[in-house]
């Protein structure tokens, strides 16, 4: 059995909303081991709602609709769906006396266009909405075929799924088994690369092994299908050894891991501190770091140096330097963490400078041009040159520059770890 994600609503392809909806049942679905193959984005209207539902009965049998329960006459999802069907809508009692004692409750009166929320297909099951006024409907119109429907509005659907829609599936015989994943994270190394690395695996039937791109961040996802997480589990453990194994440094987390949280650890692990300089991230990289709880244990601050004179006066810079080789250069990348270490007395000292764009780049200075310095303990200093290219907007080459900074030192943290062993 097959469930497929039908998403309603014109402000979904505009682009105004995020569609979250469609991500957390994906999730969901899998948890609960229910293969699904579609999902649709369709606007607010009745034609295209049947055209979708015309393609999604030939080849689903679950169809899970978010969108569209709302009192306004664009909200068209369950009357287009009885329409579908045949079926006419009836007005449910409980469902008016439950909206108009949410009103009661907030000190308002129920609006009259709040009634057409209690109209149902003939025979369908209230989904209840604890906490919003639009209900949805659990509905099997024609054999082998089930519909839910719920609101848009995440925090709603999200509660009413797992009160209600996911023992309704246990109860019913959906669930069989487990898809259970585990993603391998990393950075520094192209998707391209890493797949031909490890070609080999990406064929795999169970579990499988896919991998996939986002913001200068490539990901390894591991899924099986079992009858239990545990065994799930047990499948994926041998084969993610292996690409460890194949992937080595490159590999920075798994999961829920970042880089900020992945540094964070390693300092933590052999009692050390950083410090930051930035420049073109304008704190950015800070904003990484405490975003992390607990790293007030080895992340002691930051300087954000925009302007040159700060970077002479608080970091310590040569302004000698900065008129012959520029802000953004070895030279000062070095002197910033330099400068940022001693000045807070860490162990570590992390700087950035670069051309963030979209103006200011130069022909042998282009935009996407950055410069990455990290001070160690024993006062070793490096500096790191990075093209991340002018066709990047200002937010992408900030973020980009910001984790390449925390890679940069993560990489530098396990080898001086495996130095001393």
């Amino acid at each position: 059995m097959v469930a497929e994600i039908i998403c309603v609503g014109t402000e979904l392809l505009l682009g105004d909303i995020l569609n979250s909806n469609s991500q957390f049942l994906a999730k969901e679905l899998a948890s609960l081991g229910i293969p699904h193959y579609y999902q649709t984005v369709v606007g607010d209207n009745p034609d295209r709602i049947k055209q979708v539902l015309e393609i999604a009965v030939g080849r689903s049998q679950l169809l899970l609709f978010t969108g569209g329960l709302g009192p306004t006459p664009d909200d068209l999802t369950v009357e287009t769906i009885a329409d579908y069907f045949g079926v006419p809508l009836i007005e449910r009692p409980e469902i008016i006396a439950d909206i108009e004692h949410k009103f009661a409750q907030r000190g308002r009166t129920m609006s009259k266009s709040n009634r057409k929320q209690a109209l149902i297909p003939e025979g369908a099951e209230i989904l209840p909405n604890r906490t919003g006024s639009a209900p949805g409907i659990i509905w099997q119109p024609v054999p082998n075929v089930t519909v839910m429907t719920f609101p848009g509005v995440p925090a709603e659907m999200h509660l009413m799924w797992r009160e209600t829609a996911v023992p309704y599936l246990q109860n019913n015989g959906w669930c069989s088994g487990t898809i259970y994943s585990h993603t391998l994270k990393f950075w520094g190394i192209a998707e391209s690369a890493l797949a031909e690395k490890v070609d080999a695996f990406l064929n795999l039937t169970n579990p499988t092994v896919a991998p996939y791109a986002n913001h200068g961040e490539v990901k390894l996802r591991i899924s099986a299908r079992a009858e239990s997480e545990a065994v799930a589990k047990n499948l994926i453990e041998p084969i993610e050894q292996q690409l460890l194994q194949i992937t080595g440094l490159d590999c920075y987390g798994v999961d829920t891991d970042t880089l900020a949280s992945t540094v964070g650890k390693l300092l933590l692990l052999d009692g050390e501190t950083l410090s930051v300089a930035e420049s073109c991230t304008g704190g950015g990289l800070g904003a990484m770091l405490t975003g992390i709880a607990g790293s007030s244990g080895y992340f002691l601050g930051g300087i954000i140096s925009y302007d040159d004179r700060v970077k002479e006066r608080l970091l310590g810079v040569n302004p000698q330097d900065l008129a012959e080789y520029g802000a953004v250069s070895h030279q000062v990348a070095k002197q910033m963490a330099a400068g940022v270490r001693a000045s807070l007395n860490t162990n570590w000292g992390l700087s950035i400078t670069g051309i963030a764009g979209p103006g200011g780049g130069t022909d042998s200075k282009p935009v996407g041009l950055v410069y990455i310095g990290l001070a160690g303990p024993n006062h070793e200093v490096e500096s790191f040159e990075y093209r991340f290219g002018d066709a990047r907007t200002r937010d992408w080459i900030r973020n980009l520059s910001a984790c390449t900074a925390l890679d940069r030192l993560r990489r530098q943290l396990l080898l001086t770890k495996s130095q001393k062993k």
